[in-house]
């Protein structure tokens, strides 16, 4: 069984930075993407990155572009999400999932089927 734990959401001043960070079990995760969403309140959940491949190919939201870094640690089967220059705007709950299928997938939920709890970010203005 594929698990994922998400961790390392908190509270941030703006132009603050946080890292999160996604721990897989139960699978290999190099040809199946890992991706980071969110859900911020009163509004649908969203893509922000995702990282998939044995060259950890990477995705990334136009809101994110140039802020976040998305890595992967193969030896510890961990995603990170580093955040920089952090907005209230990033203010949502933040999650990890793993994708559907192998390879190339959409940066939608649907396409991911196993997820992690989420893991709060408040960014403060």
């Amino acid at each position: 069984e594929v698990q994922l734990q998400a961790s390392g959401g908190g509270f941030v001043q703006a132009g603050g930075s946080l890292r999160l960070s996604c721990w897989v079990s139960g699978a290999s995760f190099d040809d199946y993407a890992i991706g980071w969403f969110r859900q911020a309140p009163g509004k649908g959940r969203e893509g922000v990155s995702l990282i998939v491949g044995s060259d950890g190919n990477t995705y990334y939201a136009d809101s994110v572009k140039g802020r976040f870094t998305i890595s992967r640690d193969d030896a510890k089967n961990t995603v990170y999400l580093q955040m920089s220059s952090l907005k209230p705007e990033d203010t949502a709950v933040y999650y990890c999932a793993r994708a559907n299928r192998p390879f190339w997938v959409l940066l939608e939920p649907a396409d991911f089927g196993s997820w992690g709890q989420e893991t709060l970010v408040t960014v403060s203005s």
